[in-house]
This record gives C-alpha cells, sequence and structure tokens, in this order.
C-alpha cells in the first residue's frame, strides 16, 4: 500500500511518516526538505500534487497553518492553506483513485464549547464546535467540506482531532495527559490504526490520552481538582509531591476519545509516566517545570 504524508516534515506529520514507513510504502510532502520529505513545495500547488498522488492508496493530510502563526500571516493565508489547499487536494485524490482520506484535525477547534461556565466541559465527537480564532475556524470549516466531500464523491474520509501535543513544561504536559494531552507516538498509531480499519464514509474521532475521569467528576474537577486528582490519579499526586510540583487548582476541560479507542481498535500507551520517562532521559520533547514549589 502506498501511502502519501503531507506536512511530512512538521513534529507530528514526521512521527506519522516514520511509523507508517515501517508497513507501507511511504511518500512525503513538505515546503520544507527533509529526510522524511519526497515531495518538496507549496501544498497550493496543483501540479505537484498531481505528481505526489500517482498510484496513491491512502493520503494522510496533515499539512496545515496551526495557532503559532497567528498575528504573522494574514487570514487569507489561513483559509488558502487549511481550507481551499484541503478541498483542493481531496478532489484530486478522489479524482486519482485514491481509497481513503485521513485528515489531522485539531480538538482546539471546540473554543468555547470546550469551558462551560462553572464547570469543566466533557467533549465528546457530538459537541457543537464554538470556534475562536481564524485557526479554529478553518479546520472546521475544513473539516466540514471534507464532509461533503465524501458525501458527494464517495471518498472514504476520517478525520483526527487530536489533543494538546507539543513540548511544554513537564508537569503541564503530565497533567494533560489526563484530560487535554497527546504523545505523538499515540497521535502516529492513531492514524495506523485508521487506515487499517478502512471505514467508508466520513468519519470523526478525538484522540486523546485516556482519562480517568468521567462526566460526573466535571463540576469538582473545576471547584475541587487536588480532591478529584487525589481519588482518581493517586499515582500522579505522588509524583508531583515528590518532586515539589504544585497541584491544579482547576482542570477545564476533558477530551473523551473513548470512541476511537473502541471503533479504531487504538489504544493510547503513554500517559503522564510516559512525560515523566521523557523528562528523566532529557529528551527535547519535554521542557523543564516552571512550576516547582520553593518549600
Amino acid at each position: 500500500m502506498k501511502v502519501l504524508v503531507t506536512g511530512s516534515a512538521g513534529r507530528v506529520g514526521r512521527a506519522i511518516y516514520i511509523h507508517l514507513a515501517r508497513s507501507y510504502n511511504v511518500k512525503g510532502l513538505d515546503n520544507t526538505p527533509c529526510s522524511t520529505t519526497d515531495f518538496i513545495g507549496d501544498i497550493r500547488d496543483e501540479a505537484l500534487l498531481y505528481l505526489a498522488l500517482k498510484g496513491v492508496d491512502v493520503v494522510v493530510h496533515t499539512a496545515a497553518l496551526h495557532a503559532p502563526h497567528i498575528g504573522h500571516v494574514s487570514d487569507e493565508l489561513f483559509h488558502e492553506v487549511n481550507v481551499a489547499a484541503t478541498i483542493k487536494l481531496a478532489e484530486l485524490a478522489s479524482a486519482n483513485g485514491v481509497k481513503q482520506f485521513v485528515f489531522t484535525s485539531t480538538t482546539a477547534l471546540y473554543g468555547h464549547a470546550s469551558t462551560p461556565n462553572g464547570r469543566a466541559g466533557w467533549v465528546t465527537e457530538q459537541t457543537k464546535p464554538l470556534p475562536k480564532t481564524v485557526y479554529h475556524y478553518t479546520k472546521f470549516a475544513a473539516e466540514q467540506r471534507l464532509e461533503a466531500i465524501s458525501n458527494t464523491l464517495a471518498l472514504p474520509v476520517t478525520v483526527l482531532q487530536m489533543s494538546r501535543c507539543f513540548p511544554e513544561p513537564v508537569e503541564k504536559m503530565a497533567l494533560y495527559r489526563l484530560n487535554r494531552g497527546i504523545d505523538y507516538r499515540d497521535v502516529a498509531n492513531a492514524h495506523r490504526c485508521a487506515i487499517e480499519k478502512g471505514l467508508l464514509g466520513f468519519n470523526r474521532f478525538i484522540i486523546s490520552g485516556k482519562t480517568p475521569f468521567d462526566p460526573s467528576c466535571c463540576e469538582q474537577l473545576f471547584n475541587d481538582c487536588e480532591a478529584v486528582l487525589r481519588a482518581r490519579s493517586p499515582k500522579l499526586v505522588a509524583v508531583f509531591e515528590q518532586r515539589g510540583w504544585s497541584l491544579p487548582q482547576r482542570l477545564d476541560r476533558v477530551y473523551d476519545s473513548s470512541k476511537a479507542q473502541n471503533i479504531l481498535g487504538w489504544t493510547p500507551k503513554y500517559g503522564f509516566e510516559g512525560v515523566i520517562d521523557l523528562y528523566d532521559d532529557e529528551f527535547a520533547e519535554v521542557l523543564p517545570s516552571k512550576n516547582q514549589s520553593t518549600s
């Protein structure tokens, strides 16, 4: 099977490329030269897309402008790259006989809907997005257009909305693995599971770490987070206390990835312990603590 990964020089795209290359013939497309980039150029270049799509069975589309680009590029460019280029790629993929289209999206697009007043939000694929920024709006728009394309052209599309997945201070990353974060290795594995599952039609999944919480915790997570953590994640509490890190006063949301786990057969492996391991081994994936207790 031949797989094209767009955005293959990016941090997540590169991880997906390397993970999939163990099982498939993988080619990468990016505007940045890299060991995982086989086609170098702009995702808006149709001639390049035609060339890259030859013989491809599955497209994994990670290329996009992201939150850090806000304020540095125009809103028009956000729409060109995140929406228009995604539409064109999907249409060309369908016209060239691609059998499956996997779109790497973000839980960030739920925006204001993630954080209701007075309680932590419990976010599932049924939550109606309320985007905040141009990044959120364009990723949401791309998902909507892909659903229409899937229905019109009978192109199987799987959207994977990944939660927070970038280097942060260690205590924040570890905590977020319980409610709103994911390891890049688990993201890569989720893409492989989506390809192997080969679902028909249009499907959307949240990709986030396993949570010890359930919807009954939402009010207490917002008002007395420490009590919930001591009851639901005593191992994390012990690690924080041992290392002199302060526990948070509240958590404002939980992304529920149970649908992906149940339907795709995907299991996130790297919880908060994985963050601690990377930190102790001095991997650049985890930043030093900014929450060190002075007591």
